[in-house]
């Protein structure tokens, strides 16, 4: 059976489980009822603060291993809370509204649901290096696991730009089987020469559906400064799928403080997002790191070292084109991520992403956004951003891989007239990301329509790549920090509306010694 079919075999048992109805005086039969958020206070009139009842409801469910089911015509009010309501069995929410508000609160940072594993970090021997592809551990598990490693000595993402940093600790997140072997579908990325800190976590291996609900977030109004709200769904087991949640935003004035995620999955691996429709939110402006004004980022997606989530058939409620709104996920530090059938107005691997796939999927505004390795595939999708694929220039334009593109459209900024490139991005060997740097070393692009309809005067044509690096010339010197170019362009069936072909960049001394193959259309 395909993937996406049991997924949505496993949410339908789900969503049968759950319309069960409850019968407080048969204990004998706890564990086949559903319980409800009324059975323990909650009122549903949109007023009272049921959190509290809420989070009763799914403590006792957890504890005796039942389904919970929201009613399909409360209304629960989310006020201010000191805990989550911790998610552990199949949850329903139905078609009942949640009006989450952050007018005035003071726990910002506490999440409404939390989806926690009930796993417990495994003892490893001591382990002092590791290699890059490495493929196996000398150890033995009792299941399979998440593994997570960092080095305090080595700092990666060193970022550049109006937000500049001073790099976060070297890590990595990967699989381990019960053998010691590695998942070569997550391989180890770098070369670890001191260990800090390893930690491997059992996956959980009981599905766990969360299905339904109408949300409604009452956005805050507090200063433009970098406190991120995360008051969402916050996932931290695996083997989770999260189906039909909606989610909308109400509220937003001219300023305000950026949200990490309705939905924030993280440390965790095997999770489905599944017909979920969800917002985008308002850019508000702050002052950055290096005391300029900057946009903050604010999310309703947001992955973090976590391992093979997908997202499937969601949507994006407010429109995918409107610049003012920022885009609608970041990912860090993750493996394995896709979009199938998605329109929402950004793909962005923030801080690396090992392998992505976007197919039948429209992106918007802000576009797709790579850093990573691996094989980035995009199929089937029309992109609306800047550029078919941006390689994010404040941690160094750098993709270790490949990029394999097929039967697209990129319509560049949404239509509006500018010189567009499929590949965006900038370095010019000045600054140390903390690690070398690479544009993917080949890139295959298969059935693409550029629609440059709308064009700037003395246009010349779209170009592969844009102009990377200004400064560089046909006698420059060596650079303090060698950015590796690609190697070879496979191209086939390119199109554009304009009628102009398709250039190499309009910085020819620095991609002359590119191949660039032009297949014959078939």
């Amino acid at each position: 059976m395909h993937l996406y079919h049991k997924f949505q075999l496993l949410a339908l048992v789900s969503t049968v489980l759950c319309t069960l109805p409850l019968h407080a005086d048969a204990e004998s039969d706890v564990r086949k009822k559903a319980v409800h958020y009324e059975d323990f206070g909650a009122k549903g009139d949109g007023k009272t603060d049921d959190s509290a009842a809420i989070r009763k409801a799914h403590a006792h469910a957890n504890h005796h291993g039942l389904p919970v089911r929201a009613n399909d015509q409360a209304v629960y009010y989310i006020g201010d809370q000191d805990q989550p309501a911790q998610i552990q069995t199949n949850t329903h929410f139905g078609t009942a509204r949640f009006i989450i508000d952050d007018r005035a609160i003071k726990n910002h940072r506490v999440p409404v649901f939390l989806v926690p594993s009930t796993q417990k970090p495994v003892p490893l021997p001591k382990i002092t290096k590791l290699t890059r592809h490495q493929k196996r551990l000398a150890i033995s598990l009792p299941s399979d696991c998440i593994v997570h490693v960092s080095n305090r000595r080595v700092k990666h993402y060193i970022r550049k730009g109006l937000n500049p940093n001073k790099g976060k600790d070297q890590s990595d997140v990967f699989l381990v089987r019960k053998n010691g072997l590695i998942d070569p579908d997550t391989p180890i990325l770098w070369d670890f020469d001191h260990i800090s800190r390893i930690r491997a976590t059992p996956i959980d291996t009981s599905p766990l559906t969360i299905s339904g609900g109408h949300f409604t977030t009452i956005a805050n109004n507090e200063k433009s400064e970098y406190d991120y709200y995360a008051r969402g769904i916050t996932i931290q087991r695996s083997n989770v799928t999260l189906q039909g949640i909606n989610h909308l935003i109400t509220g937003e004035g001219d300023h305000g403080a950026p949200y990490h995620g309705f939905v924030n999955i993280r440390e965790c691996a095997n999770v489905t997002v599944l017909d979920c429709s969800l917002s985008g939110h308002k850019t508000y402006r702050t002052i950055g790191r290096a005391d300029k004004p900057v946009s903050m980022g604010s999310y309703d997606i947001t992955v973090t070292r976590a391992i093979n989530v997908s997202f499937i058939n969601c949507k994006q409620l407010n429109d995918i084109k409107d610049s003012s709104r920022w885009g609608i996920m970041a990912s860090n530090y993750c493996k394995n991520l896709s979009y199938d059938g998605c329109t929402l107005s950004r793909f962005d691997a923030h801080m690396g992403v090992a392998g992505a796939v976007i197919k039948n999927s429209t992106l918007g505004h802000a576009g797709l956004n790579a850093i990573g390795h691996g094989t980035l595939t995009v199929e089937n999708s029309t992109i609306y951003g800047r550029n078919l694929v941006n390689l994010r220039s404040d941690y160094g334009s750098n993709w270790r891989g490949e990029f394999i593109i097929r039967n697209c459209k990129f319509i560049p900024a949404c239509g509006k007239p500018i010189s567009p490139s499929l590949i965006g991005g900038h370095n010019d060997g000045s600054h140390d990301f903390g690690y070398p740097c690479h544009m993917p070393a080949k890139i295959t692009i298969h059935n693409l329509h550029i629609d440059d309809s709308q064009h700037p005067n003395n246009y010349k044509g779209p170009s592969i790549f844009a102009n990377f690096n200004p400064n560089f010339t046909s006698n420059q010197g060596a650079q303090k920090h060698p950015y590796t170019l690609t190697k070879e362009v496979v191209l086939e069936n390119i199109t554009t509306a304009s009628g102009l072909p398709l250039r190499v960049s309009d910085n020819t001394s620095m991609f002359k010694n590119v191949s660039v193959q032009e297949k014959q259309n078939k």
